[in-house]
């Protein structure tokens, strides 16, 4: 379903459990080929001669080979999950397409139809403009895709979806029917002000206010609560192996693994460090992205490229305020609020906004998070959710040869100490601040839009020269 409101978005949605290294570019085409593979089993027959191209556009054409797109479109053919298939599958899958010419797929008549695709041919590179037998037309997004299935030469189904950030894909033309679809929440807000005011309104904290919403729209609290503590559980295991593993990351920039070594450093005293303050944030933060970047498990914090930040937050406040997993789930579910109010007046994709719609929004999200977590008020959490925001206006996204490596991984890092920052001043604070969260969300889908195409994760402009 194309959720539309801020207040139909809830935690569930912003966590999601997948693999690196691109929400985007990874799990998005991997999710969407899912969806086409279950749609053509509804014309495959045993007997049929078939054949499918996949075609990536704009942003996946440009830096897809870097983000492993094309591995992940091969696994979501064979009906891989992002979530549920082991990790090794999922990558042997394009090998196992190539070497068998094709796939297997439940026919209408009951028996097995095979389709022919090989990625090194099927799979198609093909820049910014989306052909057609009337001519070429504007792409409807910066992350689109055509899939096309052939039956004797001539299209038997075509659809074109696009990615939109965060692991959410659309597929043209459904939105129209999903319009409408609108539930009658106990506390409905589309803006951060409108949260502010039904929270001081309710008397409610933030987090049980969505709970309440999240149980007209089907979903318990004790099975929320399962599902965050999953999802936590898989951001400590994300830490811990990034803690774990040293070598370099895969992709062609030779770049090595530091987060093992900065960790067995700071264990040993010997990182440079101010006050009571060390490296910590920064290294489980590199930790999770060094993870992301060699294909691993991670969640969607709220993408792949952001995906240090919360977990190295979190981590850090549990150990320091020994906060419990209740608190750490609150959390998380207020900075779902954070995240979804972007999603909707901004964007949280780094190929239509830049990076200040990933790190941006990840620092955002953890800043309120973090706000809630420690007893501030409301006032208090939107402020520092603007901070997080404020600070990261501009950012672009050029990462080197595509890869989610250079300058992310750092740049979750950073954004870690960004969002403990922002936190402690708006916890100093009484809350009051001139900038609304909502007025630098407009300026941050503005500064999107005026941004140069070429620092939109294209591999066309600054870091990514090289």
């Amino acid at each position: 379903m194309i959720l539309l409101r801020a207040d139909h978005i809830g935690p569930l949605e912003m966590f999601k459990i997948g693999v690196g290294p691109s929400s985007s570019h990874t799990v998005g085409p991997m999710v969407a080929a899912l969806e086409f593979s279950k749609r053509i089993q509804s014309i495959i027959s045993k007997n049929g001669k078939y054949k499918l191209e996949v075609e990536l556009l704009g942003s996946l054409s440009a830096t897809g080979r870097g983000h492993a797109t094309d591995g992940a479109i091969c696994a979501g053919i064979l009906g891989y999950h992002p979530r549920l298939t082991p990790v090794k599958d999922i990558w042997n899958a394009k090998d196992l397409l190539e070497s068998k010419g094709g796939f297997e797929a439940d026919g209408v008549d009951g028996g097995n139809g095979f389709c022919d695709f090989r990625p090194s041919t099927d799979i198609i590179f093909g820049g910014w403009t989306l052909k057609g037998k009337n001519g070429d037309n504007k792409l409807p997004h910066p992350n689109t895709m055509r899939f096309s299935l052939y039956q004797n030469d001539q299209i038997a189904l075509e659809e074109i979806w696009i990615s939109v950030g965060g692991g959410f894909v659309e597929r043209l033309g459904e939105r129209a029917e999903t319009d409408l679809k609108v539930f009658d929440l106990p506390y409905p807000y589309e803006t951060a002000q409108n949260f502010i005011e039904q929270v001081m309104k309710s008397g409610l904290t933030p987090w049980d206010l969505v709970i309440a919403n999240q149980k007209v729209l089907g979903l318990s609290e004790e099975k929320l609560r399962s599902e965050l503590s999953e999802i936590w559980k898989t951001m400590t295991i994300c830490i811990e192996a990034g803690l774990d593993t040293d070598g370099i990351l895969p992709g062609g920039l030779n770049v090595r693994r530091r987060a093992k070594k900065l960790f067995s450093d700071l264990e040993a005293g010997k990182t440079p460090a101010w006050s009571e303050h060390d490296l910590r944030p920064s290294v489980y933060a590199m930790a999770v992205n060094e993870e992301n970047a060699a294909g691993g498990r991670v969640v969607t914090a709220p993408t792949n490229g952001s995906s240090g930040l919360i977990p190295a937050v979190w981590r850090t406040l549990q150990e320091r305020q020994n906060l419990d997993e209740t608190t750490l789930q609150n959390g998380l579910i207020v900075a779902s609020v954070i995240g979804a109010l972007v999603k909707v007046h901004a964007s949280i994709s780094g190929a239509e906004v830049g990076c200040q719609g990933e790190v941006g929004t990840s620092c955002a999200m953890a800043a309120g998070g973090a706000v809630a977590m420690l007893g501030g008020n409301i006032n208090q959490i939107e402020q520092a959710a603007e901070i997080g925001i404020e600070h990261h206006l501009g950012m672009t996204c050029d990462p080197i040869m595509g890869l989610v490596q250079v300058p992310c991984i750092e740049r979750n890092a950073m954004g870690a100490v960004k969002a403990l920052n922002a936190a402690a001043l708006s916890l100093a604070s009484d809350g009051q601040h001139l900038v609304s969260l909502d007025k630098v969300l407009s300026v941050m889908k503005q500064t999107g839009l005026d941004m140069n195409h070429k620092y939109k994760e294209t591999s066309t402009g600054g870091l990514a020269l090289g």
